[in-house]
């Protein structure tokens, strides 16, 4: 009888572990996994492919669960009906990986748990009421609050409750329980977004990518730059307090943060270009901190990778690299290959074409304040950087000397010959020190220091800085340094009136170009454009520059 009963379990959880549903939709050339927990499971299947196939795929979800329960009762024992309905549902919420690759899809198990509800029923092994019960909670919750995954949470704990108070073996009192510790776990990311107000809500329309051409999707990665950045997103929010108060340390914290998955943790809304074209945004976040893509590069790489799988769930068709993410996986090739379904951009090309656009007024408007400058001494800080070479490329013709600084003698001094053989008329010199820059009446910089390298010592009274960096690479005490100008970089205002529930402390609706370049690749579906490696095309520089003028995306200056 005890190798009966745990192999009529086992059937149960490869029962339930079946595609049926996937499968169904496969043949008909439908992904299910652009129909996980975040766009509503059957309703969005409903959007996206018919009355007909959403019907059949839902049958055959609730089915295998009823069946899988009938087998089980064979043996007329109602305790081990009800461990087979647990283990039904974990078959289908943790199916083998050979039934679907590497990344199965990730949906709540709804319509499986109505059809274990009705095979518990017709079994015997729970009376109707029992039954009946987490299906009045369920829609209640979903009609009042309009979250699917709260409204099964609420089900199941009242199935949970309900086999409390029946005269059922601890056994199935504990089978009961365990499907709501399942289901909590599955749906601890749905819990996460209602926390943050990113869950979307029952009716609620999710855009999904090459769905419909008025509105577009787009993803990109963020991190926090600091500790207080970390408590931004509300899921986070209660850490705080323990921290302030040594309950928790932040070693802790930054263990914690290596261990978190990738999640989404907020939206760009109310974009729209000069078309009239909607673009969504999707903010994903795995929360390392600055320094650990220093001292942790593979795990920054994994992460980027899990991050870019997650926004092809998500529906988007473009991924972006924001901040250090940016630099992570060869600049975003290996996340590229590793996910190829998604279009992967590091933000390079835009990013260098505000630049550019931007360079021409600053030294313009230096020049208005009566400086002369062929007589003025540039600095440019992290000169080793494809991005700050562009900007010693761009200036060294206006200026008569030009101070190159950066980590790697060698290949500064090859860099600064390229510019020597363009620009005789203008001294330059390379060096690996800062002390330098104190000369300079103009200061440009890009690194990718997580922490700010230039200080009120390396700077004279009356200097102007164009700050790249992100983070800053100019500390805020430069600031006080009496005359001097920080001017920030790489800032653009998408068109139509954005909101975000996240600060990405570029000011009221602006984003970084990086960003930017983002949103407008997902726009023009100019997804060869993308930018990877540390190379960066000339003509995608002007092509990111003309399109941002032509859909309304403005540099702040």
């Amino acid at each position: 009888m005890l190798f009966l009963s745990a192999l009529l379990l086992l059937v149960a959880f490869l029962v339930g572990s079946l595609p049926l549903g996937h499968w169904l939709l496969r043949r008909a050339g439908v992904s299910s996994r652009l129909n996980n927990a975040h766009n509503l499971g059957v309703e969005n299947v409903l959007r996206r492919v018919g009355p007909g196939l959403a019907a059949g795929s839902a049958a055959l979800d609730a089915g295998k669960g009823f069946v899988a329960l009938l087998m089980a009762s064979s043996l007329g024992r109602p305790e081990l009906t009800v461990l087979a309905a647990l283990a039904t549902y974990l078959g289908h919420l943790n199916p083998p990986r050979a039934l679907y690759g590497r990344t199965p899809p990730r949906g709540r198990g709804n319509l499986v748990l109505l059809g274990l509800l009705a095979g518990l029923t017709v079994t015997g092994a729970l009376p109707f009421w029992a039954t009946l019960l987490p299906v009045l909670i369920y829609a209640a919750v979903a009609g009042y609050w309009g979250y699917v995954g709260a409204a099964t949470l609420a089900g199941l704990a009242g199935l949970a409750l309900a086999g409390a108070t029946l005269p059922l073996g601890p056994e199935a009192k504990l089978a009961l329980l365990g499907l709501l510790v399942a289901a909590a776990w599955r749906f601890k990311e749905n819990v996460g977004r209602m926390l943050d107000g990113t869950e979307p809500r029952v009716g609620e329309e999710v855009p999904l990518a090459g769905k419909r051409a008025d509105v577009v999707v787009a993803a990109f990665m963020i991190h926090p730059m600091t500790l207080k950045d970390f408590w931004q997103t509300r899921r986070f929010a209660w850490m705080r307090p323990l921290v302030e108060r040594g309950v928790l340390s932040e070693k802790t914290v930054r263990q914690f943060a290596d261990e978190v998955r990738p999640m989404k943790v907020g939206e760009l809304r109310g974009i729209r270009t000069a078309q009239g074209q909607e673009i969504r945004c999707y903010l994903i976040s795995s929360p390392l901190l600055p320094d650990r893509f220093r001292d942790a590069p593979e795990l920054a790489t994994r992460r980027a990778i899990e991050g870019a799988r997650l926004a092809q769930e998500l529906g988007a068709s473009v991924f972006g690299l924001g901040a250090f993410w940016s630099v992570v996986g060869n600049k975003g090739v290996d996340v590229q290959a590793a996910v190829p379904d998604i279009t992967v951009t590091n933000g390079g090309a835009y990013t260098s074409g505000t630049i550019k656009a931007a360079i021409p007024g600053i030294l313009t408007h230096f020049a208005e304040t009566g400086r002369d400058l062929k007589a003025a001494t540039a600095g440019i800080v992290g000169a080793n950087g494809v991005v700050a070479f562009g900007i010693a490329r761009t200036i060294a013709p206006q200026v008569g000397r030009l101070v190159m600084i950066g980590r790697d003698p060698e290949k500064l001094e090859r860099s600064a010959n390229t510019l020597r053989r363009a620009n005789k008329t203008t001294e330059i010199v390379t060096t690996t020190s800062y002390d330098t820059l104190k000369d300079a009446d103009l200061i440009f910089t890009a690194t990718s220091d997580p922490n700010p390298v230039v200080f009120p010592q390396h700077v004279k009274p009356g200097a102007w800085i164009f700050d790249e960096g992100r983070p800053a690479d100019v500390d805020e005490s430069v600031a006080r340094v009496p005359g001097v100008r920080v001017i920030p970089g790489g800032v653009v205002r998408p068109p139509g009136g954005m909101t975000s529930n996240i600060d990405l402390q570029f000011g009221e609706g602006a984003v970084p170009a990086c960003l930017a370049e983002t949103l407008i690749i997902a726009s023009t579906g100019e997804y060869e454009r993308k930018s990877l490696g540390g190379q960066t095309l000339s003509e995608n520089i002007n092509f990111f520059v003309e399109e941002a003028e032509t859909l309304g995306f403005t540099v702040v200056d």
